[in-house]
């Protein structure tokens, strides 16, 4: 049986001096675990919709796999929480270099809070598509309005892939990364070329964010909040714009800034 995204659940809710009982949306949580190999890789915690995408955007994300072929199957047990993924080239994968900070530099930049598989994956974007103000603010209203499970629940991180004009795909989920994760699974299956895409995301950028930004490929990151300064510094280092605080008619544009522009 499919699991479902939300659920319901009797709360009680204090409105205006009154405490009423009434029924409410919420988010599901679900665990879904990795078996890489036949050995246990890496245990998710999700939202239990587009598990494929979630799959291979994370796989790709951490420098598992590259493209679509490099997976030889997948099976997914939703009763379980398992997926069992055999790849057609059965390398190696070691827990630890996965986990391991790798602390060194990049020509005297700010890479230094790296993961190993991020110094491998985050891409130095070579992007060149623009984008005027008013498609900022559109872009990000379009991503605010898509989103039925945040409208029911409140309760998950929105992200986007746009193209300058409209969104070609969004995905939720209770993990910023998930989001984002599932969105590059979803490029990853249907081999969608990223450069002159765009990501729109509904939280914080923060460095994790900036970077997974990278490791799909774009050029420009949208959001309603406000970046971390490193994930600034690291965007200045990947070629990245990252735009925030998207809200109303302003925005504030926090690197290469050439890449917003009125023509």
């Amino acid at each position: 049986m499919e699991n479902q995204i939300t659920d319901t659940s009797v709360i009680f809710k204090y409105d205006n001096g009154m405490m009423l009982e009434q029924f409410d949306q919420i988010v599901s949580e679900f665990p879904v675990t990795i078996f890489l190999g036949g050995e246990e890789f890496a245990t998710m915690v999700c939202t239990p919709d587009n598990l494929e995408e979630l799959i291979y955007g994370f796989l790709a994300s951490e420098g598992v796999i590259r493209v679509y072929e490099d997976v030889k199957s997948l099976q997914i047990d939703e009763a379980k929480g398992y997926a069992y993924v055999e790849l057609k080239n059965n390398q190696c994968i070691s827990k630890e270099y996965h986990s391991k900070r790798f602390i060194g530099s990049c020509c005297g930049k700010s890479r230094q809070f790296y993961f190993h598989n991020d110094a491998r994956t985050a891409k130095t974007s070579t992007s060149q598509i623009k984008l005027t103000p008013n498609q900022c603010i559109t872009l990000m209203k379009d991503l605010q309005n898509s989103s039925m499970v945040f409208q029911e629940t409140g309760g998950v991180h929105n992200a986007g892939l746009f193209s300058q004009d409209e969104m070609i795909i969004n995905r939720a989920d209770i993990g910023r990364h998930n989001a984002l994760d599932k969105i590059l699974g979803y490029c990853v299956i249907n081999r969608i070329p990223v450069r002159d895409k765009i990501i729109a995301f509904s939280g914080r950028i923060s460095s994790e964010v900036l970077l997974k930004a990278a490791k799909i490929g774009v050029g420009i990151i949208l959001s309603k909040s406000a970046p971390t300064n490193l994930a600034i510094k690291l965007a200045n280092d990947l070629n990245i714009t990252a735009v925030g605080f998207i809200r109303g008619s302003s925005f504030n544009v926090y690197s290469h800034c050439y890449r917003i522009t009125e023509k």
